[in-house]
């Protein structure tokens, strides 16, 4: 082999083992993440990006070929600011390939056109982070060029600079003076080329996080005022997309944009106070394949303000207040919902009152699916850096794919203690469970204790929900037709339930809402009778009138108020309908 020149299979296999470097230092690139926000996710990200090259990149017929298979896939897998600007920078990578063998000069050509590919992912570049980093390797190959014997020496003697150049970024940006780090991005860039040599040198890279030297975190105490709230990001496909021309809007929506891709697809990255808005204007300029948004707010308070050493997670099926979610930080995953071919992320970029403005127009009925498992890996990515137990809490199994979606990608994370336990419960329920577990965690309990004591409370919660039509019902398949018309033409007001293996039933029936909630207000007197009510929660769709009849109501019957009265989720709504109410509870334990 001439040592002076990168075949198409050294190529591949130094991105393969540059790959397996960063992925090793994620929980360490986690630690030290203080730029642009402090929530302790660029090593999460950066390793979720290399998993998608690992498993995504194929070695190709020649180099060409290769690079663009590694580009595609990180394109693919981008997350995080620094992920779509590496994404970006390894596309440049690719595009300055223009031969089958690369030499030193052709190499500096490479890595320099792919540095300035990457400034152009951003809006608003900021020297000290990675960015910084591709230029001064670029520059540095480019000095040290002619003063090695071959493409080892000559990486080598460049790394040393680099690795120099990185200790400047506390020097360049306040945040990272301030508290003493390095930048993350850049630290994992410098990761990234220390594999990339490894495999020059027939080296091989470790991926076992655990066993590397953890680096203590500094202390943040605080997000700037001027934080936005939520990290979203797209990967947007189309035939002619325009960068350049969606940049200008994208900048009013929000700060710290990075565009990666080309015109066939986009990875974009954008913090913004109204995700919403961010993904209803892309929808306009192409297909959204994905979509996903962090709560930075959240993830800051995980990295920096942990309270317990559990970690709770559920999804957006648990109707749960947003002010009870943030008190004890529970993780709440959005499920997708698919309305006029545009998928939305249930109470993130969809929230009840716009979904009910536009469920009774809508020609195809909505649909919607379980929270995808690249999303589910990079959520227990992140979240497995600052917790080792892990609790997740999940609407029943027998209605949804949720469950197995948790479990399956659990299942990549052996290393962690992480309990998935099946509700059996949806809506205010599920809520009211998972609020139970919030406290006993808040108490101290142990994760035995709080599952367990989840597995038994199972058995003793319950929703009634009251609805006002079936013809929601009908539409999204919950009902058929045929049952449908017929208890329409009968004026029925079924009450529907859970039994205890998790499946919807019709628990009673009603010919008017206030029989319907006779029947309820009946069931409810006789459970708190013989057993006493421990806890209870009203939920609604679009019916506050009513909720507030019901907490009234129950407040004289069980003698306390509701936990909470709020809307229903959007997915829950869907099935419903509107003008639904719902009582959930939890009964006492036997005495």
């Amino acid at each position: 082999m001439n040592q002076n020149l990168l075949t198409n299979e050294l190529i591949f296999q130094s991105f393969m083992i540059g790959a397996k470097n960063v992925i090793n230092e994620k929980n360490n690139l986690n630690a030290i993440n203080v730029f642009p926000v402090p929530d302790g996710d660029t090593g999460s990200n950066l390793a979720f990006m290399m998993t998608s090259i690992l498993e995504r990149s194929r070695l190709g017929q020649d180099s060409r070929e290769t690079m663009r298979s590694i580009a595609e896939a990180a394109i693919v897998g981008a997350r995080g600011n620094s992920g779509i600007i590496f994404a970006q920078y390894i596309n440049g990578f690719s595009m300055g390939i223009k031969k089958e063998v690369i030499d030193q000069d052709a190499f500096v050509e490479i890595v320099t056109a792919a540095a300035d590919h990457a400034y152009r992912a951003i809006a608003k570049p900021v020297e000290g982070t990675i960015i910084t980093l591709m230029r001064s390797w670029a520059l540095s190959l480019h000095h040290l060029k002619d003063t090695a014997g071959n493409f080892v020496d000559w990486l080598m003697k460049s790394f040393k600079l680099v690795k120099q150049d990185l200790l400047k970024t506390t020097e360049m940006l306040a945040v990272l003076k301030e508290y003493k780090v390095v930048d993350a991005g850049a630290k994992g860039f410098v990761h990234f080329i220390e594999g990339f040599i490894k495999a020059l040198r027939g080296e091989e890279a470790s991926m076992d996080c655990e066993e590397v030297e953890r680096i203590d975190p500094p202390h943040v105490d605080h997000l700037a005022e001027t934080q936005r709230r939520y990290c979203t990001e797209a990967l947007l496909r189309g035939s002619h997309i325009d960068a350049d021309a969606i940049t200008p809007t994208l900048e009013e929506l929000g700060d710290s944009l990075a565009v990666a891709g080309g015109e066939r697809a986009l990875r974009i990255h954008l913090h913004t106070d109204h995700p919403e808005d961010v993904f209803a204007y892309l929808n306009s300029m192409g297909t959204l394949a994905e979509q996903k948004v962090d709560d930075m707010k959240m993830q800051f308070e995980v990295a920096n303000r942990k309270k317990y050493p559990i970690a709770l997670v559920t999804d957006s099926i648990a109707d749960l207040p947003v002010e009870l979610v943030e008190k004890y930080q529970i993780r709440m995953i959005p499920l997708n919902l698919l309305i006029n071919k545009t998928s939305f992320l249930d109470k993130v970029t969809i929230h009840s009152t716009r979904f009910y403005d536009m469920l009774d127009t809508l020609k195809i009925y909505p649909t919607s699916s379980q929270p995808n498992a690249k999303t589910l890996e990079s959520f227990f990515s992140f979240l497995t850096t600052y917790y080792h137990d892990i609790i997740v809490l999940t609407v029943s199994q027998k209605m949804s794919g949720t469950y197995q979606a948790f479990v399956d990608a659990a299942a990549k994370f052996a290393a962690h203690d992480i309990r998935v336990v099946d509700s059996r419960q949806n809506s205010g329920a599920e809520g009211l469970l998972v609020l139970k577990a919030a406290q006993m965690i808040a108490a101290g309990s142990k994760m035995e204790d709080v599952v367990a004591c989840m597995e038994r409370l199972r058995r003793q919660t319950r929703i009634l929900v009251s609805v006002k039509t079936l013809k929601y019902m009908v539409r999204s398949g919950r009902v058929g037709k045929v049952s449908g018309w017929v208890a329409r033409m009968l004026n029925l007001k079924p009450v529907i339930s859970i039994d205890e293996a998790g499946n919807g039933i019709i628990f009673s029936k009603g010919m008017s809402l206030r029989g319907s909630d006779h029947k309820i207000k009946k069931h409810v007197k006789e459970v708190h009778t013989a057993h006493g009510i421990e806890t209870y929660a009203i939920v609604h769709a679009k019916a506050m009138k009513r909720a507030n009849e019901y907490a009234r109501v129950y407040g004289e019957i069980i003698g306390k108020k509701p936990e909470y009265v709020m809307d229903i989720s959007t997915v829950v709504a869907m099935n419903a309908g509107i003008g639904t109410v719902a009582i959930a509870y939890i009964r006492k334990d036997q005495p």
